[in-house]
């Protein structure tokens, strides 16, 4: 399977590194959907991501517009992680798509509401306590992705470390 973060406007240089290394780490291909709060060469970025950015597959979209013109959510999988989702991000089955994007929205706003309403059925949330705002964006896109992962068996990932061998 391969799968694809997409992020939308990220706004904060130092979770778009933390992301961009998760994305290297496990294979994933990032998507970043301008504009970028920051420059994609802001310290802050670089050094989130350290030494991971030459293992990184990455592809720029002008905007979410011209995204969803590259890739239809008719004709791809996507899933839209938001707050008010209508799905537990760990109750969809993400291994009968051999590809899958997974949009994530900038820090302050998420993704915009027409879309979401627009595709409510591909909406997925990560359960949280009542009256909390979110989580950081980082770790959301860590928490599925793993999620995604486990369910395809970690395929193409280490699984057991030969260092105590």
């Amino acid at each position: 399977m391969k799968l694809n973060i997409v992020m939308v406007e990220p706004e904060i240089p130092q979770n778009t590194g933390n992301i961009a290394r998760t994305c290297a780490a496990i294979g994933a291909k990032l998507h970043l959907v301008k504009p970028l709060g920051f420059e994609i060469t802001d310290k802050y970025l670089k050094r989130a991501g350290l030494d991971y950015w030459d293992k990184l597959e990455i592809e720029m979209h002008e905007s979410l517009k011209a995204f969803l013109e590259k890739y239809p959510p008719e004709e791809n999988t996507l899933y839209f992680s938001t707050t008010k989702g209508k799905n537990c991000y760990s109750d969809v089955n993400y291994a009968k798509s051999n590809e899958i994007f997974i949009l994530f929205g900038k820090e302050t706003k998420g993704l915009p509401e027409d879309l979401l309403k627009k595709y409510i059925l591909q909406t997925i949330r990560i359960p949280m306590r009542e009256h909390l705002r979110s989580l950081n964006l980082s770790n959301s896109v860590a928490i599925v992705a793993y999620e995604v992962l486990r369910q395809v068996g970690f395929e193409k990932l280490e699984e057991i470390s030969s260092y105590f061998d």
